[in-house]
């Protein structure tokens, strides 16, 4: 998979996405400050949310009252979304330091409108993880897509699947709990595993409500390729996903410990040169444990591996050993030889 250059799959390191979301409140300076702060911790991708309430929501929505919010889910939108015109300009500003931005439309005005922007790729929430009309509007526009899947099944989110690749588009599905924040008793790192094995051609990743790093860098090691976390410049801010955001110093730390970690993931077991030196003092070499006569046939009883490992016969290879004749006396403590022994 590959957005605006930049390439994503099991071999790459995993992209780390800061979402500033609605996080900067509808107030564009603060958002240009988040991703100012974003660029300086190494990140490489910024996502936001595009909400044009009259084509997103019926008049309904203004008796819904979110779990993290004390107000309709209408009013929380309405009082964060930025204009089309600080969209464009936030999108032009994060590019030129840059950074890829993306952004997630709740509606099919947003989707056409991020289209217009020319955006390398859309990201789908896991609220509309099923909301078929509008993937397959997305789908159509033959760009790169992410989805979450929050709040849906393997069998839920097949005939969404399915409209990607009849498609024939690029896409990656994310792993995520809608709950902010997320607590560990619903987090589902399986759901990575799951979904790999489920969606072969997708890449995987994991989209994080929960605090702290811990079960994202957690994901790496199971085959994540891409870490989404909300994002914001400060935890000192009011907003219905702060709780759940990393801060930047938190961000640089989820990229610089996910890129270790993929790098280990990818050793195979083995001894490394590096260890060479201390593989000498740490293992252990055979040795005679008694003064033993020329022509003596060695029992078990007569040898053990004691350490330095600098003798010729490590410690693995005791069993071989036993039964052996010795060619010459040796003392208690003497490291054994091939040489030492006959057949």
């Amino acid at each position: 998979m590959e957005i605006a250059g930049r390439k994503i799959g099991p071999e790459y390191p995993p992209l780390v996405i800061a979402e500033i979301g609605i996080n900067h409140g509808g107030d564009l300076g603060v958002a240009k400050e988040m991703v100012r702060l974003a660029a300086g911790a190494g990140c490489e991708m910024v996502k936001h949310q595009t909400h044009i309430i009259e084509d997103e929501m019926t008049e309904e929505a203004k008796q819904i009252f979110p779990p993290n919010a004390d107000v309709s889910i209408w009013d929380v939108m309405a009082a964060c979304a930025l204009s089309l015109e600080d969209e464009a300009e936030l999108k032009r500003y994060t590019e030129s330091l840059g950074m890829i931005w993306i952004s997630t439309p709740f509606s099919r005005a947003a989707a056409d409108f991020l289209n217009d922007l020319n955006v390398p790729a859309f990201k789908i929430g896991s609220g509309e993880a099923d909301n078929l009309p509008l993937i397959r509007h997305i789908a159509r526009m033959g760009k790169p897509v992410i989805m979450s899947t929050g709040m849906q099944s393997i069998e839920s989110v097949r005939a969404s699947v399915a409209i990607l690749d009849e498609a024939g588009i690029e896409y990656a599905l994310l792993e995520c709990t809608n709950l902010y924040p997320s607590p560990p008793e619903i987090v589902s790192l399986q759901g990575v595993t799951d979904l790999k094995t489920a969606f072969p051609n997708a890449v995987v990743g994991f989209s994080d409500h929960s605090i702290g790093p811990d079960m994202a860098l957690a994901s790496v090691a199971l085959g994540a390729c891409i870490l989404e976390r909300h994002y914001t410049d400060t935890r000192y801010r009011k907003g219905p996903d702060i709780i759940n955001s990393m801060d930047p110093a938190e961000l640089r730390y989820l990229i610089d410990r996910s890129r270790e970690i993929h790098i280990a993931l990818h050793n195979p077991k083995q001894r490394t040169s590096a260890e060479e030196d201390v593989y000498r003092f740490a293992r252990a070499s055979v040795v005679a444990d008694a003064d033993l006569s020329a022509g003596h046939v060695i029992t078990e009883a007569d040898i053990w591996a004691r350490r330095p490992g600098s003798g010729e016969i490590a410690g693995y290879d005791f069993d071989k050993v036993v039964g052996k004749t010795l060619k010459h006396a040796v003392t208690r403590n003497t490291q054994l030889k091939w040489a030492d022994l006959d057949d």
